[in-house]
């Protein structure tokens, strides 16, 4: 049985275009940005798509939304949900919308800013431990007193096919503007935006890639053993990328389409930040920058290398051709010590974007 207690997990069950469709005029149509410097740096055209400007400051709004909407119109009269935050934002911002009750679980050391976004919407705000079985243990709880269903952050076809939206919308976007996508990056928590990110591009030669912090890297362990992995998540400063253990949903989903896992640092999260804020001129938290950390670690790898030619890098091994990588900003919900800590410039590669 799955986290939802759901009858195992089946791919099928997750829509992104029928989730896109519903979705549309409901939430942000968030822009695709794009800076030369990034370029420069990388050694490769970046298209961003921001999500932290979504609605309730994450892409989370997409998958709450799709899916409590859905609960509503079954008669639901509540609803119960667990994450590290924006999730929890999401569902509450959503229940709101339907007037439903919603009581959203949250670890202790959760970021303020997240609880106090949770409990303006009107959700009873709940806080245990600091893993997701703590979690998990008394959003159940919850459900079984209230008899209202648990909106799951990683394990729920709905939400999975909320946050894929964000994808398909940034794949879409490119094609119009004549710079069709080569590579998807995301950042991984429960992999729920990365599987959703994965049907987005079905049928597409896109190679979407997931990014997780270092210590915290349950999807590229549970990829080597053939199985969802658990892990004692290390500190980061990305705390919306911490879950113990990749959904069992999302695993079926990425085991087979997903390209590869870029494991990344604070350090290059961090320099992730600043270029965002100072190139962009963009606000991202730390987990949201993740996905450009990885495409910068990708560069340094050596997967991203320039066309004999001279036009614009190609990415990986592929034809000699013009290529282009999307980003996913996943969310822009920072508190405000942690922005001025980072984004104090250190010497390094901002440098060389200058």
């Amino acid at each position: 049985m799955s986290r939802t207690d759901l009858p195992g997990p089946d791919p099928a069950l997750v829509d992104v275009t029928e989730a896109a469709r519903w979705l549309d005029g409901r939430v942000l149509r968030t822009p695709m940005l794009h800076s030369p410097a990034i370029d420069r740096l990388v050694g490769a055209r970046v298209l961003l798509k921001a999500e932290n400007l979504q609605l309730g400051g994450s892409y989370k709004m997409r998958g709450g939304l799709f899916a409590v909407s859905r609960l509503a119109a079954a008669g639901h009269a509540g609803v119960v949900a667990q994450s590290t935050g924006n999730h929890a934002v999401a569902v509450a911002l959503a229940a709101q919308r339907h007037d439903l009750a919603a009581t959203v679980v949250l670890p202790v050391d959760a970021a303020p800013t997240k609880i106090a976004r949770a409990r303006a919407a009107g959700a009873r705000v709940v806080l245990v431990g600091t893993s997701v079985d703590e979690r998990l243990a008394v959003a159940r709880r919850i459900s079984d007193e209230t008899g209202y269903p648990i909106v799951d952050a990683y394990d729920h076809p709905d939400v999975i096919a909320g946050q894929g939206s964000a994808s398909l919308e940034l794949i879409e976007q490119a094609e119009r503007a004549g710079t069709p996508l080569d590579a998807l990056v995301l950042p991984v928590g429960g992999g729920g935006g990365a599987a959703g990110a994965c049907l987005a591009a079905a049928g597409r030669p896109i190679e979407v890639y997931g990014v997780e912090p270092v210590g915290c890297d349950s999807l590229g362990r549970s990829l080597a053993a053939g199985r969802p992995t658990p892990v004692t998540s290390a500190p980061t400063i990305a705390d919306g990328l911490r879950p113990s253990c990749v959904g069992e949903l999302p695993f079926a989903i990425l085991r087979t389409r997903l390209r590869g896992v870029i494991r990344v640092d604070d350090d290059e999260i961090a320099e992730a930040f600043r270029l965002l804020l100072m190139e962009l001129k963009v606000l991202a938290e730390p987990s949201g920058a993740a996905g450009l950390a990885g495409v910068l670690r990708l560069a340094e790898d050596g997967a991203l290398r320039s066309a004999e030619d001279g036009s614009l890098p190609v990415l990986g091994a592929g034809a000699r051709r013009q290529r282009t990588a999307g980003v996913v900003l996943t969310g822009g919900n920072v508190e405000a010590e942690l922005v001025a800590r980072l984004a104090t410039p250190v010497r390094g590669r901002e440098e060389v974007a200058a």
